[in-house]
């Protein structure tokens, strides 16, 4: 079947004829043809391997291009890249691979076209269209990747124990390919995923997580999720979080599965956000449960402390997995540790001053965390998802109207400690601490507003209470 029509864009001649000067052949390979296939967006990276130097050809290339673009050379990979419009282009020689148990990094040799599909992680993947000037845009399909297409499978070229194990992070990518194509890992894959999952200890946080960015940023990250979770991956790489997968009964009472319930408030906060820190924080709101868990005949079972304890847990999570330990880490554990509270609010008469504190406490993040709560509504009863959402609109219409009419988002108090300091003739003590405080409290409580004059006047009465006078200019 020829494809010629998909390859209308003019690097792919540039590139024919590149190949056509340094007599060699060349295919374009990977993702990019599979996503023709599907009618999907077509991706902005290209991959095309030459039956020869990869290197060579990116650098013809970029000599027939008119700018002449700035070619990248990786010699010890034997790959080359260069940027045209909005595409990135990567060129590598075809090449075969040999692994060595401990690592996942290969002996390279040269190879052929069918060499270099041979190595390619699913039969998806090893879709290959030439760019030769003979029969360009034809389909090079060894392992009938369209048919798996066609199917929604993912299956490996060759035995799957040989690619798990040769490279354990392909176990991740089978998952999340699943994850985001909504496609089915064949079964003989799957079960070769479960013998090999404790191979993925050789491999990196940081690719591992790249790897579950992916799937949470998915349509659907359950599906990913629960595969993870049914090949024993998810016990390696997030044990506080399989750890939530035990339901117990003490005298007829249960408590609900946090695990599940987990997988799907992440896929309820999917439509209302991009944010991958955010879906992290769905992810990870309720892992403070397995410890804290705890049951009493007068309340039956409880969690107390969970959000708090959540919180530290997310810091151990990230040092383990080498994630960013800047503001993404703290994002995600003050979502965590208030993951709660706006919940408490819809459930009671929804007053000012609490309206005031949560936004004083989240700050910047109130949005992300009114959008964290509604998703973490997961109640069956239509009458009680219902009241929940309507008290959550009475919660955000108050949030709007106590902002504007307090500013405490980005709470700066009226009255500085220095200004304190100058009107008692005060130097920094506890005294100026107290006084700080509250006003703070008092705004937070609507005792006073948010304004200069009223928050001097108080601090004038409470100052008074102290024992401390005002220093005459």
């Amino acid at each position: 079947m020829n494809y010629k029509q998909h390859l209308e864009n003019n690097i792919f001649s540039i590139v024919t004829q590149a190949a056509k000067e340094l007599n060699i052949e060349c295919y374009v390979i990977g993702g990019f043809v599979r996503d023709i296939l599907l009618n999907r967006n077509h991706k902005k990276d290209i991959d095309i391997v030459a039956v020869g130097s990869g290197i060579d050809l990116a650098l013809k290339v970029s000599e027939l291009i008119p700018h002449n673009p700035k070619v990248q050379v990786f010699k010890n990979y034997g790959t080359a890249m260069l940027r045209y419009e909005d595409m990135d282009i990567e060129f590598v020689g075809a090449r075969k691979e040999s692994y060595q148990f401990e690592s996942r990094k290969p002996v390279v040799e040269n190879g052929t076209l069918e060499d270099d599909q041979n190595r390619r992680d699913f039969t998806i993947n090893a879709l290959a269209l030439s760019l030769n000037a003979g029969n360009f845009g034809e389909l090079v399909d060894p392992f009938d990747g369209v048919t798996d297409l066609e199917n929604k499978i993912i299956r490996t070229p060759l035995n799957p124990d040989i690619t798990y194990s040769d490279d354990p992070l392909r176990m991740m990518r089978a998952i999340r390919f699943a994850s985001q194509l909504h496609f089915e890992i064949e079964t003989e894959s799957l079960e070769s995923i479960r013998r090999n999952k404790d191979r993925l200890q050789i491999i990196s946080g940081e690719r591992i997580v790249d790897e579950l960015n992916k799937i949470l940023m998915s349509s659907k990250p359950s599906i990913g999720f629960l595969l993870l979770y049914k090949t024993g991956l998810l016990d390696i790489i997030l044990p506080e979080l399989t750890a939530l997968n035990n339901v117990e009964e003490v005298e007829g009472h249960t408590h609900k599965n946090n695990f599940y319930h987990s997988l799907e408030v992440v896929d309820n906060i999917c439509p209302n956000t991009d944010d991958v820190w955010l879906r992290w924080s769905a992810l990870l709101h309720d892992i403070g449960k397995a410890p804290t868990k705890r049951y009493n005949k007068k309340q039956g079972w409880t969690f107390h402390g969970h959000e708090f304890l959540g919180g530290k847990m997310v810091k151990k999570i990230f040092e383990r997995l080498h994630m960013p330990l800047n503001h993404k880490m703290k994002f995600v554990q003050k979502m965590v540790i208030m993951s709660s509270r706006p919940i408490v609010l819809a459930q009671d008469i929804v007053t000012d001053s609490a309206v005031r504190r949560l936004v004083f406490d989240a700050g910047e993040d109130v949005e992300n965390l009114m959008t964290l709560c509604e998703a973490d509504i997961t109640t069956k009863n239509p009458k009680k998802f219902q009241k929940y959402h309507n008290n959550f609109k009475i919660v955000r219409e108050k949030i709007v109207e106590v902002e504007e009419r307090d500013r405490v988002r980005v709470f700066q108090p009226p009255i500085t400690g220095e200004e304190i300091m100058e009107i008692f003739n005060l130097k920094p003590s506890r005294e100026i601490g107290v006084l700080k405080e509250a006003v703070k409290e008092a705004i937070l409580e609507g005792e006073i507003p948010n304004e200069y004059q009223a928050a001097y006047d108080f601090v004038m009465k409470k100052a008074e209470k102290m024992g401390l006078k005002k220093v005459a200019k």
